[in-house]
């Protein structure tokens, strides 16, 4: 039996999180059962679900990001309600930080070069000889402020700063992707309209092309 987890709002927790409302309602009307976490209660140590989880329920989690200790804290609250997570903790960290999904698709995705959060990062980018870098900790870019595209080396350690300043912490370490003229082509034929980008992907198939998204991730075509 599949349940689904969704946070619940943090001023109503009865209530799902408003971004996730449509869904809880979506899935009740198919037949699945909908129960709710409080995120601020797996942050402080006193979680609680709402809504009982049937026992021996496959748990699928729909909400917002988690720190790999809190996606822990949530394995064990699941399990001690007779669940179990679809997605184990292993699974989940190994698709959380892209140094553990890189190599599994390397070939199709943007060049890549992980390092230490405390390198001498100017002179590491300058040595790769790349136009642009694309710079984001394990997890995240910076989406506010000077943004994630830097061209001068030098610039890494403004986008650093910023992004702890926004984010508060630089989770695991820094990750540089080669910016690719083919992901900024695939992006202006998607911001013209969906035709062009199907042409757009079609002509890169043909040419055997690797085809990424806007920020040279994997993109993936259902």
């Amino acid at each position: 039996m599949v349940h689904f987890l969704f946070p619940s709002d943090p001023i109503d927790p009865k209530l799902a999180d408003e971004v996730f409302q449509e869904q809880t309602v979506e899935m009740r009307k198919r037949g699945f059962g909908v129960s709710l976490v409080s995120l601020d209660g797996l942050n402080e140590g006193h979680p609680r679900i709402r809504a009982e989880i049937p026992g021996g329920a496959s748990v699928v989690y729909r909400g917002w990001m988690l720190a790999p200790s809190e996606y822990d804290e949530l394995v064990s609250l699941v399990r001690s309600h007779q669940g179990s997570m679809l997605i184990s903790q292993e699974m989940y960290l190994a698709c959380h930080y892209l140094p553990n999904w890189y190599p599994l698709v390397s070939e199709f995705t943007a060049e890549t070069k992980v390092f230490p959060a405390n390198a001498d990062l100017p002179k590491r980018l300058a040595s790769l000889g790349w136009e642009k870098f694309f710079i984001k900790d394990y997890v995240k870019s910076l989406k506010t402020s000077i943004g994630s595209v830097v061209s001068k080396p030098e610039d890494v350690s403004r986008v650093l700063a910023e992004m702890e300043k926004f984010r508060g912490t630089i989770e695991g370490g820094v990750c540089v992707r080669r910016v690719e003229e083919s992901c900024r082509q695939l992006r202006k034929a998607l911001l013209r309209n969906q035709g062009e980008a199907a042409q757009h992907v079609w002509g890169c198939t043909r040419r055997g092309l690797r085809l990424r998204g806007p920020n040279c991730e994997p993109l993936f075509l259902n």
